[in-house]
């Protein structure tokens, strides 16, 4: 029981003290840079996503017509 109350007071105190570093500029300046970070992984990820899938369904098909001759 202990160790869930300090581990939710963590987190409560970790979201306080984010809203109130992103009300200075310099908070906002922070939080606009994480958010063109978080931006790129995910484009980066579902490009590489996309390159993966693409890749399957190409083996696939040369396996396909393999099995056919």
């Amino acid at each position: 029981m202990g160790k869930a109350f300090w581990f939710i007071v963590g987190i409560g105190t970790g979201f306080l003290v984010a809203h109130k570093v992103s009300q200075t500029e310099k908070g906002q300046a922070f939080f606009a840079e994480v958010n063109d970070f978080t931006d790129t992984v995910a484009r980066s990820f579902q490009e590489r996503t996309a390159e993966v899938r693409e890749a399957i369904d190409d083996l696939q098909d040369e396996l396909r017509d393999a099995a056919q001759h």
